[in-house]
Parts: C-alpha cells; sequence; structure tokens
C-alpha cells in the first residue's frame, strides 16, 4: 500500500486541504484508485457540535457521519464519495482506546500514547482500504501544535515500516516582506526542523507565496532542508481555487510522487474538465446579486459548501455571482425593504437555535410577496412554512417547538408527533442524539412540479443535517394556499420539498443540496435558481 501525508507548517489555512484534493483529483486523472482521510488532532469526536465560527461547516457524507469541511473539497475536486472512515479525529481514536480498555481488551497494560495510541490511529489510516492503491491522509493543524504529536508519530513508524511506501508533503509560507521586498525561506526552514524533531523528514515541500519564487530561494530550501530542488514545488496564489490542480500540474507534483511512489498509472494524465472549468470561469458575463440571510456570516467557511454551489451555478450561468452575506439579526420589519430591494435572488441557509429567527422570517416574506427568487436550506424551508402558515393561513400559535411552546407545532420532533398532550419528560441530550436524521436518504417527486422540472427524475438522493421535522398532519392545512409539498418519503411521512406554485421561482428543501455539487457538475436546484435569478434581475 502507498501511503502519502500531507502537514502544513509556519501557520494555518494555508490551503493543505485544496492542495490535497488537487493532487488527490491529478492521481484520479490517471485512473489510480485511492481514498483521502482527514486526520484532525482536536479532542472532539467529530466536528457536529463545534460552533461554526470555531470549525466552518460541518460537512455530512452519505453515510451520515459529520466531518470536517476539507471533505467536502476532496469530493468536489473528485469523484471518490467521502465516508465515515475518512474522518479521524484524537476524539474518536481516544473514545475507541477507552471503550477497549473498559472492555478488558488490553490485558491489564498501560494504556500509553505509544504504542496504543498510534496503533490505533495507524488501523483508522488503513482501514478498509485494501482495494485501494494509494490512501492520501491530510494533518490538520500546524506542525509544532502538541495535539499533533501523536500523529506524526504514526507517521514516523509508517515510514520505518518495510510493507508501506510512504511519501510526506510539507506545505508552508515563504512570506514576502514589502520593506525589503524579500521573500523569506527562514520560516519553511524552521518548520521542516519541527519535523525533523519529530523523526520525520518531508519527502515534497510545496511553498505557498503571493509573489514569484526564484531558483535561488529553491536552492537554498533545497539546501537547507534537505530535499532535492525539483522537489520543491511553488504554489502560488489563484484567482479560483479550481485552478490549483493545473497550477500543481505545471510544478510536476504529480509526477514527482508517482515517481517516488513507484505507481503504475493505467491512462494517461487528463485536465480536461478542469480547462473547460476555466474557460467557462474567463466567460462570465453580468454581475448578480444573491442575497444569503445567515447567522454565521461573519465566517466565510461557515457555509463553504453553499458559497461554492452558488459560484458552481454561477460559473455554468456565465455569470459572476456577487453574494451579499446578511447577518439575520440586523433584519427587522423597518428596514427589510431597504435591505433587500436590490436582491436578485434570496436564500435562507441551513442553522441551528432561535438566534436570528425573526429577520430570516422577514426576508422569507419580502421574497414571497416581492416575486424575487428565492431558496430555502433546512432550516430555510422549516421557517419558509411557519411564515406563510402565520401570514397567509393565519393560523394562530404556530410554530416550531425548537423555539418554543405553541398550540400549533407545525415543525417539530418526530417524537413529538404522537404524544398526544402526554407529558413525557425528555433530556436535551437525548433529543440532540436520538432524533438528528444524518446522511443521504432517498426522496420521491410529485410530478409536473417545479421540483420535477429541475430535476428530472422520480427520486433522488440527498443528504441531511436536522432533527426537526415538518409534522405531516398540518399538510392539508398548508396546502389549502399557494404552498405544495412536491418531494417526500417512501411512506409520505417525511416532508422534503416545498414550492408556491405561483411564484415566479420559489423553492425551499429539507436537505442540503450544496453538499453535492461540483465545478464540473453542478448541483440542478443551484443551476436552476441562478438562472431565474438572472432572469428576475433583466426584467
Amino acid at each position: 500500500m502507498k501511503l502519502i501525508f500531507v502537514t502544513g507548517g509556519v501557520v494555518s489555512s494555508l490551503g493543505k486541504g485544496i492542495v490535497t484534493a488537487s493532487l488527490a483529483s491529478l492521481l484520479c486523472s490517471r485512473g489510480v484508485k485511492l481514498k483521502i482521510r482527514k486526520l484532525d488532532p482536536y479532542l472532539n469526536v467529530d466536528p457536529g457540535t463545534m460552533s461554526p465560527y470555531q470549525h466552518g461547516e460541518v460537512y455530512v457524507t452519505d453515510d451520515g457521519y459529520e466531518t470536517d469541511l476539507d471533505l467536502g473539497h476532496y469530493e468536489r475536486f473528485t469523484d471518490i464519495t467521502c465516508s465515515k472512515n475518512d474522518s479521524i479525529s484524537s476524539g474518536k481514536i481516544y473514545s475507541t482506546i477507552l471503550a477497549k480498555e473498559r472492555r478488558g481488551e488490553y490485558l491489564g497494560s498501560t494504556v500509553q500514547v505509544i504504542p496504543h495510541v498510534t496503533e490505533e490511529i495507524k488501523k483508522s489510516i488503513t482501514k478498509s482500504s485494501h482495494k485501494d492503491d494509494v490512501v492520501i491522509c491530510e494533518i490538520g493543524g500546524t506542525v509544532g501544535d502538541i495535539e499533533s504529536l501523536p500523529f506524526l508519530e504514526a507517521i514516523r513508524q509508517f515510514k520505518n515500516e518495510s510493507q508501506f511506501d510512504t511519501l510526506l508533503i510539507h506545505l508552508t509560507l515563504l512570506p514576502y516582506i514589502e520593506t525589503s521586498g524579500e521573500v523569506k525561506t527562514k520560516p519553511t526552514q524552521h518548520s521542516v526542523k519541527e519535523l525533523l524533531n519529530s523523526g520525520i523528514q518531508p519527502d515534497v515541500i510545496v511553498c505557498r507565496s503571493n509573489q514569484k519564487i526564484s531558483k535561488e530561494e529553491i536552492q537554498k530550501i533545497s539546501l537547507f532542508c534537505n530535499v532535492p530542488s525539483n522537489a520543491v514545488i511553488p504554489s502560488y496564489d489563484v484567482n479560483s481555487i479550481y485552478q490549483v490542480p493545473q497550477l500543481l500540474s505545471k510544478s510536476k507534483l504529480d509526477d514527482l510522487v508517482i515517481k517516488k511512489l513507484k505507481i503504475k498509472p493505467i491512462k494517461a494524465k487528463n485536465l480536461t474538465v478542469w480547462e473547460n472549468f476555466e474557460i467557462l470561469e474567463s466567460k462570465t458575463k453580468e454581475d448578480l446579486k444573491i442575497f444569503i440571510i445567515g447567522k454565521y456570516v461573519h465566517l466565510k467557511d461557515s457555509y463553504k459548501s453553499l458559497y461554492e454551489a452558488i459560484y458552481h451555478a454561477g460559473i455554468h450561468n456565465q455569470a459572476n455571482v456577487m453574494i451579499k452575506w446578511i447577518d439575520s439579526e440586523t433584519i427587522n420589519k423597518k428596514n427589510v425593504n431597504e435591505l433587500l430591494k436590490s436582491a436578485s435572488g434570496i436564500l435562507i441557509p441551513g442553522g441551528f437555535g432561535n438566534r436570528g429567527i425573526p429577520g430570516k422570517l422577514e426576508a422569507i416574506k419580502f421574497a414571497r410577496e416581492n416575486n424575487v427568487p428565492f431558496l430555502g436550506i433546512c432550516l430555510g424551508m422549516q421557517l419558509t412554512i411557519i411564515e406563510y402558515v402565520r401570514n397567509v393561513i393565519r393560523l394562530k400559535n404556530s410554530g416550531s417547538s425548537e423555539f418554543g411552546k405553541y398550540k400549533n407545532n407545525i415543525i417539530s420532533l418526530m417524537t413529538e408527533w404522537n404524544l398526544k398532550n402526554k407529558k413525557i419528560k425528555r433530556s436535551k441530550e437525548n433529543d440532540l442524539g436520538a432524533t438528528m436524521r444524518l446522511g443521504a436518504y432517498p426522496c420521491f417527486i410529485k410530478k409536473n412540479s417545479l421540483a420535477s422540472k429541475i430535476y428530472r427524475k422520480k427520486m433522488i438522493s440527498e443528504r441531511h443535517r436536522h432533527r426537526y421535522e415538518v409534522n405531516p398532519k398540518f399538510k392539508s392545512i398548508i396546502e389549502k394556499g399557494d404552498l405544495i409539498f412536491s418531494g417526500f418519503s417512501k411512506d409520505k411521512k417525511l416532508l422534503e420539498i416545498v414550492e408556491n406554485k405561483n411564484h415566479k421561482w420559489f423553492l425551499a428543501v429539507q436537505y442540503h443540496p450544496e453538499l453535492k455539487s461540483k465545478p464540473f457538475k453542478p448541483h440542478p436546484i443551484f443551476l436552476s435558481f441562478i438562472k431565474n435569478s438572472l432572469a428576475h434581475k433583466n426584467v
């Protein structure tokens, strides 16, 4: 088995995920079978309960695992579908070890970082990978962080074991000092020394820089970091992350990896999909304003997949989409018209909790009454229904049990549907754990609906991440007006898609379509949303 490890040094957020995904894409284009895995040093079991402001979005796999957003990059750049085995955190490792210890599986041994933690890390890296030629592992955080040490030790052990061919790629920053007009290599040298302190010599160094790196600087890095000069790979800033595969290909990173690991590619490299996408990027004709009304808008990574899905659809519609992020807490009845009047399309994304809900409801009402193309996702769908029931159907004391006690809980936990006034006490912990619907589920689409025109399929599969559902007993009440349900589970108890039949383009879905969008295969919902937003702009 061939193992590739990608580490980062100097500072975080250099783009290890993009480099990892780009390399995977280049190898996949040659017919190499591979898996991509993310190793995160934090002690959370997964990022599901972490604040989006600390960790960015939670990416969900088909098999229902909450993972790091980098797995989204892996799937967008390749045709690989990631699974729960591809997200490995320190918390997950330690949980497994402690469970084994309680069961007595260590036969009285003192459980230690070496060998027990490192062995569990190694097992996780190679798990279910016997059919693959290569496993690529991105190590989260920055070399030198104390949390990363067990992962680096596991890598050191892999490099010493003869049954594994391993290669380590280290991504660093070459800062440009404007006052002296110099690109500095010293931070890279220190970063490599940190790796050497862990007993690891990098095989390839990828240097991130916003300035051209001279041959002299490459030779200096080669000399001081003990790597060949052809293994010092420049990685310059580009206009789009989707240009990185071609950038790394020009630097011959994939050729170097194939040669060093003695990989036998099945076919010649083919970058046609990336070349075609770059051509599309250069053909954008007009600007388009899409307003996203969210709760975590101060950190764009909180909605990373959403941003990328809109970008993909914009490029394929030859539109330069300009997203205006609006904090829903800043919207009220008095300012909503002024804030949203220039929107060509309005989108309400997913989220949890009651903060900012009134502003989102005002934005939905504005889109509905002003015939502005509208897309609601997850919580956005639930609020779409609540807004309509309150303002059009005028059902009194209606809302979601997530936000308070209502006589008519239009949105509620499935466990609440059949309570019938029984006073059943459930802890918040049990609700959070027992009612979350995660991963891919089938959805059946109603004929002659907007959803059927978008998908052109009778049945679809989309990924979910939520715990509250539309209570089906209110379906007939809701459909008395313009809203109709056009997507549902096979037994029709779970309502998945709602649309306004008398609106220009008004759709809301319970799932997260953004998780399946790719640059060379944009999601049909976003394609249609952007297309109709362009039409609305040009009326």
